[in-house]
């Protein structure tokens, strides 16, 4: 990685990069954000200059001492001026705020450390995140500040088209939902059990004296930890179900043909209901008009298509490009 240009201002210093081995050309700006009204004035100000100078993808990160939401602070009632105002640089320079996996909060202080907030975080425009694919960004343990170190992680760059592009990214995706799988559901009963403990453990805690308002929130966190798992073990074994079904029927002829006499006995259409009276015998069934008969034969629409689509369980079996019906209807718009 080649720089090819800088900017230092007050309160963030910016770095224009080139990547050498494809010529990719972006920008990373670091903040520290003030505490002052009139001192992130001039904050906003900068990175504005700085969107001003260069128009390559773009990166932010920093502490900016300031929060986007109520949720985003320990005991924070109302959305203050600053607030809004951080929300609408945000939406003027086009910058997407990049979720956070492992915790709410960047940082705790005050005093027993009670207090909570998010005051790091990573910003970035579309364009930069095209340019990266499967980009990760994590709160890690922090050992002597207080705030927590983020991490973010970003795969490889990829170019072409907009469907190549689209079927590397999926092969990616689908290459860590395999690592994932792995450390995840192949260790369901394991972190259920040890999830468990935490809420007895707080539990416990509970009887003996009232909780402080972090121990509350790690208590609610266990909690919530435990459902998870459990909707988790549940949807494994339902999947696992119809994947050895799957296998059952892709690896034995006679149960194949067994299962398919049975469906078309299971699908076989006796009778008819029309206009509330049902038909049974052949010459009643002739009753319907040559109309009627055209509009059963018509190609399906987009929106029946649609419509039966998010009518599904999201949890289906997948297909064999792996991906499950839920994937399809999240991403039926995109």
């Amino acid at each position: 990685m080649e720089i090819l240009d800088w900017e230092v201002g007050q309160f963030s210093t910016s770095c224009r990069f080139r990547n050498v081995e494809d010529d990719v050309v972006w920008v990373f700006t670091g903040v520290y954000g003030p505490f002052s009204r009139e001192e992130r004035k001039c904050l906003w100000e900068e990175i504005g200059a700085i969107r001003g100078i260069w128009e390559e993808p773009w990166c932010l990160r920093g502490d900016f001492n300031i929060i986007l939401s109520q949720s985003e602070r320990s005991r924070q009632r109302r959305i203050t001026s600053a607030m809004r105002r951080f929300a609408q640089i945000i939406d003027d320079l086009g910058l997407v705020d990049l979720p956070l996996q492992g915790g709410l909060f960047t940082w705790s202080g005050g005093l027993n450390n009670q207090s909570w907030a998010r005051l790091n975080r990573f910003l970035a425009t579309p364009s930069w995140l095209d340019q990266f694919n499967s980009v990760f960004k994590r709160r890690l343990p922090r050992t002597t500040s207080d705030h927590f170190p983020v991490y973010l992680r970003v795969g490889m760059v990829v170019r072409g088209n907009a469907s190549y592009r689209l079927a590397t990214t999926l092969k990616e995706i689908k290459q860590n939902l395999k690592i994932w799988n792995r450390k995840v559901f192949g260790r369901l009963e394991c972190n259920k059990v040890a999830v468990l403990r935490q809420v007895e453990f707080w539990d416990l805690m509970e009887r003996e004296r009232s909780l402080t308002e972090e121990e509350i929130v790690c208590k609610k966190e266990a909690k919530e930890g435990y459902a998870k798992w459990v909707s988790m073990e549940e949807t494994h074994w339902r999947q696992l179900s119809r994947e050895l079904w799957l296998r059952k029927w892709d690896r034995n002829t006679g149960y194949f043909h067994r299962m398919t006499t049975a469906h078309r006995r299971v699908n076989s259409l006796d009778r008819i209901k029309k206009n509330g009276v049902w038909l049974s015998k052949e010459q009643e069934l002739k009753q319907i008009n040559q109309q009627e008969a055209e509009l059963l034969e018509l190609p399906f629409s987009e929106t029946e298509v649609h419509a039966a689509l998010m009518d599904m369980n999201g949890d289906k079996a997948p297909r064999p490009d792996g991906f499950t019906v839920a994937f399809w209807q999240s991403c039926w718009d995109s």
